[in-house]
């Protein structure tokens, strides 16, 4: 396939010329509004402070900037629209593959916390266990939550613990729904990639009704269809070597199948308000989602021992299907006045159930009479909370405004469960290989969860708050937040925070912030149990991931989990030095104490050998969470938008870039336990600090925008992912499997036209067909998988689309 990097010319030309992609964002009620008016709700407990007057960095992404990124989902929209946002998609990587992680300025995708609507949303039940950004971690899935329920999404780039409590340490996404009365649109849009796959039909649309003279509900659904991509290659044979294996597919075929897997989804939302009377009103939103993703496995060759070749005579490539069920519920009373202070009361509920089937497979352990599919086990995920929330301005006179002061009180109740699945997806029968080895227990490519894996766990948090912010002066906004939390499971914990915005005139402010924040340990994280193949250096090992208050991981050094602590600083500048440009460059820096883990891959002879006598004879290692890492990272945010007025048209610009670096501080020495059972063990090594420090891209920019002229819009967005690097093996003396990847350039065009209340657009992303650099032979398995799963905006290449809608 051809790869074209986009040449300094054609990106010169771009930014002279009438089409770019991103506008600043407008207030809800004026699309003319600038994003220096823009009033926000998050990261401020004040009912109008603006993003101009935010001490913290916001941006605050309208549906417009959404939908002019070309994609269907929530989270890769984002991830075009925020340099700081990155967005891979993995490949080969059980559900990860259905539900993707997203991070946040580099730091791990369950340290950003996501609300809708100012309201905490609930994670998915999914673990990320296999070698992807973000393994480890239980992180939201954005793309449950249907773009045409969206009014704006605003991001607060700042730690905001104090304010929110636990995850909040890279930042808080706010999704703010539609809620107007009135109105609504409609729209089918269909895409497909140039290289013939990967075709995706959506319909969407959302619709407003007046309850009465005082209420309002607002209704979104979008159904979506998408097909797999596929980029494998066919095998080829290691140099050096002539003789074909036994076990290798046949010549020229690809067997094997990488990219994207097929989707079908579905999501509803609701979000109602009614009005009592002129200070009180009730308020709920609902939100309800279903995802069946088909993903792939390994291609299981005719000879390969793990294959029967009475059920599957030339081979089998095993599949995943996971279904993500996503269901969440909030509702409120807001307005209530007592002693002088408005209260808002709430109910927040929240779940995610992910199941696990397993197709097109065996039970090699079984023989002959193996079935083919199986029902490998389910996760569930669920939240209840009852937030009091209060508020109250005093004029002090010595103040340049009133002191708003507010305070509250939550209680969160969390469960976690796990299913086992159906007998035959994770015994083992006791046929044996040839050689009378043992076969492999469970269905091929995801051994089912057993019953000793099942268990329903839960614990309880109460927390408390208290956030004040006053303008000092005419130039000087001050405020102060502190939090304190008790969980059930592993004790307490208080952050604090400290904001200020000085102005020097109308065209300058300097804004600032030192906090402290903590994200508290996942249910997921302390208690998911599994066994599972892993190809480590290309060799399957049948690896457990034990709970932490597992005696065999406390025999491998296994510690409770505590909270990880993090300290924020943050200075930044925000500059209108003419009207219509407005420039933000903010630099920060975010130390994380006891980050937690997941563990390399223990699989020396020592701890199998550990592992076989005590445990399970058939494993091949174990790994388990831990506290055991300290990181920094440092890094800058440059945004830029300027308007303007051209004849009767607008052009509208943007300019993003994001750097940032994270090192490691500290690595705990290996427990005593560990190192009795090997002195040499590598708990966290260099692949896992690899995946911290550099599997992410550095930086990120991004130069965009859209010209208007009546009824035609033209946009372009033209990005640089930069340098990222891959990892392989924990002996530091040998590197020959490590690469680092060039940076990429994407260019991504549209056009449309509006006829009355019709909109009619066609687009490209990655229009010159970009693809990131092919991964080294040795890292291939074979030339099949040319590209690394790390690679931030996936090995799909070019993507037409086009979308019809309309409005009213």
């Amino acid at each position: 396939m051809k790869r074209h990097p986009l040449s300094f010319g054609l990106l010169v030309a771009l930014a002279a010329g009438p089409a770019l992609a991103q506008s600043p964002p407008p207030a809800e009620n004026d699309p003319d509004t600038g994003a220096l008016d823009t009033i926000v709700v998050t990261g401020t407990r004040t009912s109008n402070r603006t993003v101009a007057e935010s001490s913290s960095p916001i941006d605050v992404i309208t549906p417009q900037a959404l939908e002019a990124t070309g994609t269907t989902e929530l989270a890769t929209a984002l991830s075009r629209a925020l340099p700081s946002l990155n967005f891979p998609r993995p490949a080969i990587t059980d559900g990860t593959d259905a539900v993707r992680p997203a991070q946040l300025r580099g730091l791990a995708p369950d340290q950003v916390l996501v609300l809708v609507n100012g309201k905490r949303r609930h994670t998915t039940a999914l673990i990320n266990l296999n070698g992807s950004q973000g393994r480890g971690a239980s992180p939201v899935d954005l793309n449950a939550i249907p773009v045409s329920a969206i009014q704006r999404v605003e991001v607060l780039r700042d730690g905001a613990s104090a304010q929110y409590g636990s995850d909040a340490i890279a930042g808080v996404i706010n999704i703010v729904l539609k809620g107007s009365d009135s109105g609504g649109s409609a729209s089918l849009t269909g895409g497909q990639y140039s290289a013939g796959d990967g075709r995706t039909v959506q319909a969407s649309g959302d619709v407003g009704f007046a309850l009465g003279e005082r209420g309002a509900l607002h209704l979104a659904a979008e159904v979506r269809d998408q097909d797999q991509t596929d980029r494998a290659q066919p095998y080829v044979l290691t140099p050096g070597t002539t003789v074909r294996p036994a076990t290798a597919p046949p010549p020229g075929q690809v067997v094997q199948r990488y990219g994207d897997p097929e989707i079908e989804q579905y999501a509803v939302s609701a979000n109602a308000s009614f009005e009592v009377n002129e200070a009180l009103s009730f308020y709920g939103f609902a939100n309800a989602s279903r995802r069946d993703a088909l993903s792939n496995g390994f291609f299981r060759t005719a000879l390969d021992t793990r294959n029967i070749q009475a059920i599957y005579p030339d081979g089998f490539l095993p599949q995943i299907r996971n279904i993500a069920e996503d269901r969440a519920l909030v509702a409120g009373l807001r307005g209530l006045t007592v002693l002088g202070w408005d209260v808002d009361l709430s109910y927040n509920y929240g779940e995610n159930d992910l199941s696990f089937g397993v197709e097109n497979s065996l039970n090699r352990s079984l023989g002959p009479t193996s079935q083919r599919n199986f029902h490998a086990g389910d996760l569930e995920i669920s939240q209840h909370l009852l937030n009091v929330d209060v508020t109250r301005s005093f004029d002090l006179g010595w103040l340049s405004s009133p002191l708003n002061v507010a305070w509250g009180l939550e209680w969160r109740g969390e469960n976690f469960r796990q299913r086992a699945g159906e007998t035959a997806s994770w015994i083992n029968g006791g046929a044996l290989l040839p050689g009378g080895v043992p076969a492999p227990s469970g269905s091929q490519v995801f051994p089912g969860f057993r019953p000793s894996d099942a268990g329903d766990f839960n614990r309880e948090s109460y927390a408390a708050y208290l956030d004040l912010e006053a303008d000092i002066t005419d130039r000087f906004n001050l405020g102060v937040a502190v939090r304190s939390e008790e969980y059930s499971d592993f004790g307490s914990t208080t952050s604090g925070k400290v904001s200020g915005r000085f102005a020097f005139n109308d065209k300058a402010a300097l804004r600032g912030t030192v906090a402290t924040g903590f994200r508290a340990p996942s249910l997921q994280q302390q208690f998911f149990r599994s066994t599972a193949t892993n190809f480590i250096g290309g060799v399957p090992f049948d690896i457990r991931t034990f709970r932490v208050n597992d005696p065999a991981a406390i025999a491998l050094g296994a510690e409770p989990l505590k909270a990880e602590e993090s300290t924020n600083l943050s200075l930044g500048l925000v500059l209108q030095p003419v009207e219509n440009l407005y420039i933000t460059l903010d630099a920060y820096r975010i130390d994380i104490d006891d980050r937690i883990m997941l563990s390399e891959n223990l699989t020396s002879t020592a701890v199998r050998n550990f592992l076989n006598a005590t445990v399970d004879p058939a494993l091949g290692g174990g790994r388990y969470f831990t506290n055991a890492i300290d990181t920094r990272t440092r890094g800058v945010d440059l945004i830029g938008t300027y308007r303007w007025d051209i004849g009767d048209g607008k052009l509208d610009m943007t300019l993003g870039y994001n750097w940032n670096k994270t090192t490691v501080e500290r690595i705990a020495p290996n427990p005593a336990a560990l190192s009795a059972i090997d002195p040499t063990a590598v708990r966290i090594g260099r692949v896992e600090v690899g995946r911290l420090t550099v599997g992410a891209p550095r930086d990120k920019f991004q130069l965009g925008g859209n010209y208007s002229h009546g009824n035609w819009r033209f946009g372009a967005n033209a990005t640089r992912y930069g340098e990222f690097s891959v990892l392989f093996g924990n002996n530091p003396a040998d590197t020959s499997r490590d690469q680092t990847f060039d940076a990429q350039w994407t260019l991504d065009l549209s056009g449309s036209y509006s006829l009355g209340n019709w909109d009619f657009t066609l687009g490209a992303d990655n229009v010159l067909d970009s693809y990131p650099d092919e991964v080294l032979f040795a890292n291939s398995t074979n030339g099949q998988l040319p590209y690394s799963a790390s690679s931030p905006n996936g090995f799909n290449g070019a993507y037409v689309y086009a979308r019809i809608g309309y409005a009213w």
